[in-house]
């Protein structure tokens, strides 16, 4: 009776244990895990399969599972650097438990693998935005004219503008772009920004900071880059909006420029029919007179 009663509690708290799982997303990453021996699947649409099949086990068994991006070089650089075996699973085991604590993840929520590995990947490339921007702007170092840090005036000068973009904008579901181009590679962070009735907004913490990031990176260098908002309420066509980086400030596109850029194929130049029910229109006026002080030359 004892052992029974023993047995009982430990299932009931093997469902408080949370955990996490490195998934391979791809063939390639795939691949180059069959290269160690205690890597036993052979190939990567059964693994699919049955890892989905595990996480539906789980969940049916009240225990929550979180999903991590898998990769196969840094796991290799992981075990060279804390002078394990890459062949041994308690090896996988340890740095899928790094992975939980520092990197990507998503829970698993009852939906298809179909849905979840975009998600994932989705949240693995904000991250990787959100740092290389943070890495940038942290490089520019103090202002030569005044001293000022350039990298945290540009953030609090972002934050401000963001705040004040989100304040003049409508009630209703709003989609923000943000892209800046610039060596190596132009950068494009997406924020959704939910507001309801009654002057609430709902916001991804995450989404927000890269969003801010790469605002922040392209007013403090200068680069060419823009801003666009499309605002979404029901009963009403929705409305979108944009400014193009100008020095620390954003520089209004008026309702033509915004149509134009909607309106034609980046890579052909060529022109595309506009949406219906949507008016492409001037930004609100943001105002300047809350401007923070602080680094503006």
């Amino acid at each position: 009776m004892a052992r029974t009663d023993h047995r009982s509690m430990r299932r009931v708290l093997r469902r408080e244990i949370a955990g996490t799982i490195g998934l391979l997303t791809d063939e390639h990453d795939f691949r180059a895990m069959r290269r160690y021996r205690s890597f036993t699947f052979d190939d990567h649409l059964t693994y699919l399969r049955q890892i989905e099949a595990l996480l539906r086990s789980r969940a049916a068994e009240g225990t929550h599972t979180t999903l991590a991006l898998f990769d196969p070089e840094e796991y290799a650089e992981f075990c060279t650097a804390t002078g394990l075996d890459p062949d041994d699973p308690a090896s996988r085991t340890r740095f899928t438990a790094q992975l939980a604590a520092t990197g990507p993840t998503v829970p698993y929520d009852g939906r298809p693998l179909t849905d979840l590995v975009p998600a994932l990947v989705d949240e693995a490339v904000r991250q990787a935005t959100w740092e290389y921007a943070s890495t940038l702007l942290a490089r520019l170092g103090p202002c030569p004219t005044c001293g000022e840090d350039v990298g945290r005036a540009a953030f609090t000068r972002a934050s401000h503008l963001l705040t004040r973009i989100l304040d003049t904008a409508p009630a209703g579901n709003r989609h923000l772009v943000c892209s800046v181009s610039g060596p190596p590679e132009t950068l494009v962070t997406v924020l959704h920004a939910d507001r309801n009735s009654d002057g609430t907004t709902h916001l991804d913490e995450a989404e927000a900071l890269e969003f801010t990031s790469v605002l922040a990176l392209g007013l403090a260098t200068n680069s060419p880059g823009g801003l666009v908002v499309r605002t979404s309420a029901a009963g009403a066509p929705d409305r979108v909006y944009g400014w193009r980086l100008r020095g620390n400030d954003l520089a209004p596109l008026t309702a033509g420029e915004v149509f134009d850029a909607y309106c034609t194929d980046v890579e052909s130049g060529d022109l595309i029919s506009p949406e219906s029910d949507v008016d492409y229109c001037a930004p609100p006026d943001l105002g300047d007179q809350e401007r923070p002080a602080g680094h503006h030359h």
